[in-house]
């Protein structure tokens, strides 16, 4: 064993347990590529991971000032990562960050400045850093990072209070946070209970020969109070949506006219999306601000816009519809609209619920329009362009690829698969056009994934560049993300320009990128990438390949 100083960091999930409880299929493979973002800036920063359980990670840097700015690297790239997610599915980290004393034992690190970084990382906010004192006089004139002072802390199992300091981490609009102390919750002791106990003490004195007996009562009030009852607060309900049904299946008689849209089991487990503004709701019904309905759907949309009340109309993000007109009352109406929705939905398997879009011709659907990505949808480039085999299609499972062999691959045309942000997709069989067929895949996936998705495929074809040589694991934005320095990101946003051709962006230690650009192939592109990176930067490497963020293959 050998001791040595070394700047310690520990970072764990807020509510991990929670999130596997609700979908631990999918928590996991999310942890997984976290944890590929998280191992890459530690790498990159001069660190060295020496332990890992679970959702934590303990890692040391040999110098406090690469711990706090690969800290704030991670915490801003998962920050973007967790955009594409509703709140209550984001997996957001806990840093804290110390230097201490350690004993290494077998790679291993051991002491009080381990457990210390861990009771930072207790008191660090959500998606927050929280560094020791220590820290802070090595990094303050350093780094320019804003701190605030929370003062010494009591924290578990270490005897003397640790004086602490937060992060500040910067806001989307370049703004920085006020960190806020983090309160850790008292038990409030219980009522106190007084049981007068009377002691009588009969004291009997023999004052002289033949004396005489005489007694003093003693009272004496003894206070007991009952052990204060230690009520754990009951944690903030949180609102999830009610499992669904297995992923559907490909039904060949389906009541709806609808083609059968398809999500990942991941989606359908996801809990409903972060709305977006309810631009629809309480306003008019508008045939064709209807969202996920087939083209040919329009004209019994019509004849709903144009009956009298009562009448409802409802529908789901699958593209199945129920309406109702002439009904006794309102509340007649909704039920038959959703039941018969309902019924068409679960023919299907549809693992979807149906909602109320119109009562009367008043919106009352809360989501609001779902979110979609500029236009054009699909940009055709002969360079890049190749048949679709499922085995390649980016960020999906091995499920979703048999699903998109058995089910995408034979059926009719127009066709598309849309894909998310967060490994969602969705697609939209049969369709009367490939205008149909992209605008239904793309609302019905930015429906459940709650952030704008992309067409992958159309019929038979791959409208995007697939990498081969590195695997997809993101949507890649050149303008937020984080591990291209800050002060040329609008540079590459500015030449990646229209992204015809194969294009890649490689970054060294620095953060410097090298681009290639226009590519006639995906090797050339890399290729390039690299190289224009070595001008400038150091141990250099890819993270993307047209529109994907991209890492090791294994």
């Amino acid at each position: 064993m050998k001791r040595k100083i070394a700047a310690i960091f520990a970072a764990d999930i807020a509510g991990y347990s929670r999130l596997v409880a609700e979908d631990e299929e999918e928590t996991l493979r999310r942890l997984a590529s976290y944890r590929l973002v998280i191992d890459d800036f530690i790498a990159k920063a001069g660190g060295r991971i020496f332990n890992t359980a679970g959702d934590a990670v303990l890692a040391e840097f040999p110098s406090a000032v690469e711990a706090v700015r690969c800290a704030i690297d991670i915490q801003e790239s998962l920050r973007t990562r967790n955009m594409a997610y509703p709140p209550s599915r984001q997996m957001s980290f806990r840093i804290g960050i110390t230097i201490g004393d350690v004993v290494e034992r077998d790679g291993d690190l051991l002491g009080d400045g381990v457990n210390i970084a861990a009771r930072l990382e207790g008191l660090a906010e959500v998606g927050g850093i929280c560094v020791s004192r220590a820290v802070h006089e090595q990094v303050a004139n350093k780094l320019s990072v804003q701190f605030a002072d929370i003062g010494a802390q009591e924290v578990k199992n270490i005897p003397t209070p640790v004086h602490a300091y937060m992060v500040a981490m910067r806001r989307e609009d370049g703004t920085y946070a006020t960190p806020q102390v983090k309160k850790v919750a008292k038990a409030q002791p219980g009522p106190n209970w007084m049981w007068p106990l009377v002691v009588g003490v009969v004291s009997v004195v023999a004052i002289g020969v033949g004396g005489f007996l005489y007694f003093t009562k003693l009272e004496t009030a003894q206070v007991a109070s009952r052990p204060p009852t230690s009520t754990a607060a009951a944690p903030a309900p949180s609102i999830t949506a009610p499992s669904p049904s297995p992923t559907p299946t490909m039904v060949a008689k389906a009541p709806s006219p609808l083609p059968t849209a398809t999500p990942t089991q991941t989606a359908a487990a996801t809990p409903a999306p972060i709305p977006s503004p309810p631009a629809t709701s309480g306003g008019k019904f508008a045939v064709d601000a209807v969202p996920f309905v087939a083209e040919r759907q329009r004209g019994n949309l019509n004849e709903y816009s144009a009956a009298g009340d009562y009448k409802a109309f409802a529908l789901n993000i699958g593209g199945f519809t129920g309406s109702s007109v002439n009904q006794p009352n309102e509340e007649a109406a909704r039920t038959a609209a959703l039941d018969q929705c309902q019924k068409h939905a679960d023919a299907a398997q549809s693992p979807r619920r149906c909602e109320l879009y119109a009562v009367g011709n008043k919106v009352v659907y809360s989501h609001g329009s779902p979110p979609m990505p500029p236009q054009p949808w699909v940009r055709h480039d002969t360079v890049t362009e190749r048949p679709v085999a499922s085995k390649d299609f980016p960020m999906l499972r091995d499920q979703a690829k048999n699903r998109i062999e058995n089910i995408y691959m034979p059926a009719a045309k127009s066709r598309s698969v849309a894909i998310g942000p967060g490994g969602q997709y969705f697609m939209v069989l049969g369709a009367s056009s490939v205008e149909e067929t992209t605008r239904r895949s793309l609302e019905s996936c930015g429906a459940f994934a709650g952030s704008a998705c992309m067409i992958v495929a159309v019929d038979d074809v791959f409208v995007v560049p697939v990498p081969t040589l590195l695997k997809a694991n993101g949507f890649f934005h050149a303008a937020s993300n984080a591990s291209i320095v800050a002060d040329a990101r609008d540079d590459v946003v500015r030449k990646l320009g229209d992204g015809a051709g194969w294009n890649a962006v490689a970054v060294g230690t620095a953060g410097r990128p090298g681009l290639g650009l226009k590519a006639a192939d995906e090797q050339t592109a890399v290729t390039t990438a690299l190289a224009d990176c070595a001008k400038h930067d150091s141990d250099c490497h890819v993270i993307a390949i047209g529109p994907f963020t991209v890492g090791p293959t294994n």
